[in-house]
């Protein structure tokens, strides 16, 4: 009996002495490369799982980016709203003197317009300009003005800049806000020019797809001139800009004379080929007149396209820099 319950305390002890070694095979093998990648193996999820993850992210991404612009354009919106009536005074105001002068005083004053050309009514030449005009001027002030003060002491353009976007999203929403004024600026210049002058304007627009295209790719033109001015010019020189910049490149404009008409000044007319204005004045032309002489179609909306691309990307240049700074 003695002899058999030492054998048996014997193989216990032997059995607890095992113990250790394999607890510590396990922690040896648990903490092991191998062992990891086995755990890890049966809870992976399959390639198509991870696909349709990724997937998942990318559309919520998607969302909140889509959520954060039109939280900031409807934001802008309900401004704009509040102050329609002072909106519709400033880009109406101009067109309708310009055609109450020029195409209502002017053909009563004398047997006829003196500004009418090769049997055409000024008003019809005037109208694609008139257009263009308020195009540029409502796409100007809607993003340079806004940015002069926002770029000021208050730094307001920080509160703006907080909302999850890339910075670049920011000043896209101040372009794509500005055009959509400029749109109903340009098409508030269309009853003026029916009622007003007092030779009844002859517009037609027989291609809608080439006017919408024209009226946006302008729109965006004007928006992108005005990021440029608003992102780079000193706030308290804007009103100088006005003056030196963009009076003068509206009288050169073709705004109210068509382009083909200055075949007789030729250094003239290759002169102003720089000027973007042009190109949304020709493309207005071509889009609601096309009875009266201009560029061809392809070429306009190859200038819209490059100028607009190159303010753009000079107007997001500034912008950032003036953010970041």
């Amino acid at each position: 009996m003695n002899s058999l319950e030492t054998g048996n305390r014997d193989q216990g002890s032997g059995i607890r002495n095992q113990e250790p070694g394999n607890s510590g095979q396990e922690s040896e093998t648990a903490n092991s490369p191998t062992r990891d990648f086995r755990a890890a193996e049966p809870n992976s999820l399959p390639l198509l799982e991870n696909l349709a993850h990724l997937v998942r992210e990318i559309h919520l991404g998607a969302g909140i980016f889509i959520k954060s612009f039109l939280g900031l354009y409807l934001r802008d919106l309900r401004v704009l709203s509040r102050e329609f009536l002072p909106f519709i005074l400033r880009v109406g105001m101009q067109p309708l003197l310009f055609l109450f002068v020029f195409t209502f005083i002017l053909p009563r004053m004398a047997s006829g317009n003196p500004m009418a050309a090769a049997g055409v009514d000024f008003g019809t030449i005037l109208l694609p300009g008139l257009m263009a005009v308020a195009i540029m001027f409502s796409g100007i002030a809607a993003v340079a003005l806004p940015l002069s003060s926002e770029f000021g002491i208050t730094r307001e353009i920080d509160d703006r800049v907080m909302c999850p976007l890339p910075l670049w999203a920011v000043a896209l929403e101040k372009v794509c806000f500005s055009a959509m004024q400029s749109i109903i600026a340009a098409l508030l210049v269309i009853p003026m020019a029916y009622y007003v002058p007092a030779v009844p304007v002859r517009a037609h627009v027989a291609n809608w797809f080439l006017f919408a295209l024209v009226l946006v790719l302008a729109s965006l033109l004007a928006g992108s001139l005005g990021l440029v001015i608003g992102s780079t010019v000193n706030p308290k020189q804007i009103g100088l800009v006005f003056s030196i910049i963009v009076v003068p490149i509206t009288f050169l404009g073709c705004v109210y004379y068509p382009w083909a008409y200055l075949e007789k000044i030729r250094w003239l007319q290759f002169g102003v080929l720089f000027n973007p204005i042009v190109y949304m004045s020709e493309g207005l032309r071509a889009a609601v007149t096309p009875s009266i002489a201009h560029m061809p179609w392809w070429a306009i909306l190859i200038a819209l396209v490059f100028f607009t691309a190159a303010l753009g990307r000079w107007g997001l240049k500034g912008f950032l820099g003036r953010v970041l700074s």
